[in-house]
Order: C-alpha cells, then structure tokens, then sequence
C-alpha cells in the first residue's frame, strides 16, 4: 500500500462507528457491514484516479449514498412482489370470520364510548387528529390554540380513553394486548 490508501485505511477506521451510525439510520443492520466495505472499496478506487480533499467527508457521503441506493432497491422489490398479488390471490374482503369482526365491532363501540365521555375542545383536538389525520400544526390553526394545547390535548385524550377502556372490563383489556 502506498502512502495514500494507508491515510485513507486509516481515516476509515478512524470514522468507521460514525459511518456505521449513519449508514445504521438508512438499512437494516445486517446489510451494514457489506455497505461500509462497499464504501471504502469506492473511495479506495476514486482516491487512485483522483485527488480526495477530504477522505472523511468523501467517505461517509459515498456510505450514505450507498445505503440509500441500497434501501431504494430493497423498498423496489417490496413493491415489485406487492404488484405480483393478484386480486384472485386474495381472500375476500368479507371473509373475515364472525368472531373477530364481532371483537373487532365492540372494541370499536367501546373506543367511541370512550372518545365520547372527552372533555369539549379534547375531544374535537383528538377526533382531528384520530379521524381527520390532522398535524398537530392543522390543529392548532384550525382550533385556534398553541401546539403545545394540541399535544396536551391530545395525551389527556389517550389517558383517559385508557382508563374508560380499563374501566370497560377487563376481558376487553386481555383482547386488546393479544391484537
């Protein structure tokens, strides 16, 4: 090894828990290893045919673009497998057995007994959010309140649809941690 490719060995090694990190935050991390490997081969290569100012920066931007090549092309074959379904493929929808649609309907009957007993402005913030899919920004304008409001709206709505839950039995309790 000449002296170039030693100084890149060694700023690899330096940096390798932050690329790991980085790289960590895009793909599994099983597919870490080959991608770090992957990245300083690369850079090793482009170190040969030109000058790297800066061998940390280049690496960890190398890393990332690979694991960002590399979850594109794994979310490519989710959705490729996805579009080899065929609707004949599937189950109907209405073949859900009568038992678990009838569970199904009464935890749904006890969630909205629950949203219901909510004070007024909590309960329009977390039907809003529940129902609507609003941000807690949409909320907070549309309602006329902080963010803050929003977000203390929307925990004392879970607080309490949990203990009104609870109180409801607790065989539907048992039910709801199995699902």
């Amino acid at each position: 090894m000449d002296r170039e490719s030693d100084g890149l060995a060694n700023i690899y090694m330096a940096c390798r828990a932050t690329l790991a990190r980085t790289v960590r935050r895009i793909v599994r991390a099983p597919d870490v290893e080959d991608i770090l490997q992957e990245a300083f081969v690369r850079s090793f290569e482009a170190g040969r045919q030109t000058e790297i100012r800066n061998a940390r920066a280049f690496l960890l931007r190398t890393a990332t673009n690979l694991a960002i090549n590399h979850a594109a092309r794994m979310e490519q074959r989710i959705t490729d497998k996805i579009d080899d379904v065929q609707p004949e493929d599937l189950p109907p929808a209405d073949c859900i057995p009568p038992d678990v649609q009838a569970d199904a309907d009464q935890r749904f009957l006890a969630f909205c007994r629950a949203v219901s007993t909510l004070p007024e402005q909590c309960r329009r913030v977390f039907i809003l959010m529940k129902v609507y899919g609003l941000t807690h920004q949409e909320i907070a304008a549309e309602l006329g309140i902080s963010g803050s409001t929003v977000e203390k709206h929307i925990v004392k709505g879970l607080l309490l649809c949990r203990e009104s839950l609870a109180a409801e039995g607790a065989d539907f309790a048992v039910a709801r941690k199995r699902a």
